[in-house]
Formats: C-alpha cells, structure tokens, sequence
C-alpha cells in the first residue's frame, strides 16, 4: 500500500455547503465555522455542493471565509437512483422528523402532498425554508453530497405518471421485497394520519403506483414514511 493520502489524515470533523466548490462559503456556514467551531487560517474541513465533496483548507476567515480546495472526490454514498418520497402534510412539526430522517435515508426529493385526510391544507414560506434547512444539515451530518429537494405542497392530484412507484397501504398485501426493482428510478407515496382514501389508492396505482404492505402493525403516518424508505434503500443491498 502507498503513503496515506490527505483524507487519512486528521480533518476537522466538520462539513460544509458550499455550491460549486469556487472557494468561498455562504455567509451562513461562514458563521457557524468561525464563530462556533473557531475555524482558522490553515484549518482543514470538508465542502460539498450536491454533487461532489472536496478536503479544503481555510485561507481567509472574511467574511465570507475563503478555501482553497486540496482534494476532491465523489464519495459512493448515494443510494444511486432518484428516490422521490410524496407524503402527505402532516399535524406539528411531524414533517419536520420525516424530512430530517429521509434525507439520512437517501431520498434525493421530498414532495409534500395535499391530500383527502391531510389536516394541514397548505405550509407557509417560512415552513418550507425550515424543512429545507433541516435537509441541508441533515445531510451534511450524514455525510451525504446531494441535499434533497424539498418542494411546495401539490395536491394529489398532480403527482405525475412514474417509472415505479410504490404506495403504502394498510389493505396491501404485497411485500417491498417482491416488486422493487434497485435499479430503477423510484417514487414512494405515504398518506396522513387518516391514510389515502380508497379513491387515492387507485389514482395512484393508475399514476404506476403498486400498493404494499408495512406489515401487520398499524403505523403512524411519519413511521410509514421512514419504514417504507428505509425498506428501499437502507443498507443499499436492497
């Protein structure tokens, strides 16, 4: 084996977003660098920007603070396909948990879906920059390089046509195992409190959707998204 390359050595255990990799951070992760972790000149940490992640070395503490990339690469974290997870708006701040466990998961998009049982009928601006931040630091706590798209509510009805989809359904009695297929592209569909109504399952299924079990159990609306998600692409030897 060859000497050790720059990630061996001791970094910081810290990463950052930083779009495009150009060598300056955002304001807010410049904030948190320096005035939490006190960051300075010569410290290494690690930037990414969704689709790449580099070792990078501060040289200018600003603001903005500025780095200089020492090593770059495209770690295999992803789950390798698109996985999309439609779920329905939830009561409190239970999206908040799903968002924040889904991006852990692999789930590259989050859709927010309005649908017949939904309490919550709408989200706020301020809601939706929330989640998003969630997934950014989710992400970065998870190692991951993609940061989930996290978009505005859309009623069922809009959900678009897919390559393979599967909806979580209480009257199912098909098993995850049995129809994914890993390699391709997948949109998962999780309901509210109340779950689908009937009528929802079907458009769905019409929409390339199959209906399957989560097993024998009655589970909350939050822990049928994070059990249906995790059964598609946690461990990745799905």
């Amino acid at each position: 084996m060859g000497p050790p390359g720059l990630w061996e050595v001791s970094v910081r255990p810290h990463r950052a977003y930083s779009p495009g990799l150009t060598g300056v951070l955002p304001l807010r992760e410049t904030r948190h660098l320096v005035e939490v972790l006190r960051a300075r000149v010569g410290d290494r940490f690690t930037v990414f920007d969704g689709e790449r992640e580099a070792l990078a070395e501060v040289v200018d503490l600003g603001p903005p603070l500025r780095y200089r990339v020492l090593e770059e690469r495209r770690p295999e974290r992803e789950v390798g396909v698109e996985v999309v997870l439609y779920v329905a708006l939830l009561k409190g701040d239970k999206l908040s948990e799903v968002v924040r466990s889904a991006t852990e998961l692999g789930a590259t998009r989050i859709q927010p879906l309005i649908t017949r049982h939904s309490v919550p009928k709408e989200m706020g601006e301020g809601k939706l920059r929330r989640l998003r931040a969630i997934a950014l630091e989710a992400a970065k706590q998870s190692g991951r390089v993609v940061v989930p798209e996290i978009l505005p509510p859309i009623p069922l009805k809009a959900v678009p046509e897919v390559a393979q989809g599967l909806v979580a359904h209480v009257g199912a009695t098909a098993r995850v195992r049995e129809v994914l297929d890993p390699e391709k592209p997948l949109a998962l569909a999780v309901g509210p409190e109340g779950g689908f109504a009937e009528e929802e399952v079907d458009f769905l299924e019409a929409r390339g959707f199959t209906p399957v079990t989560l097993g024998r159990r009655i589970l909350r609306a939050e822990t049928a998204a994070l059990a249906l998600l995790a059964l598609c692409t946690a461990g990745e030897g799905r």
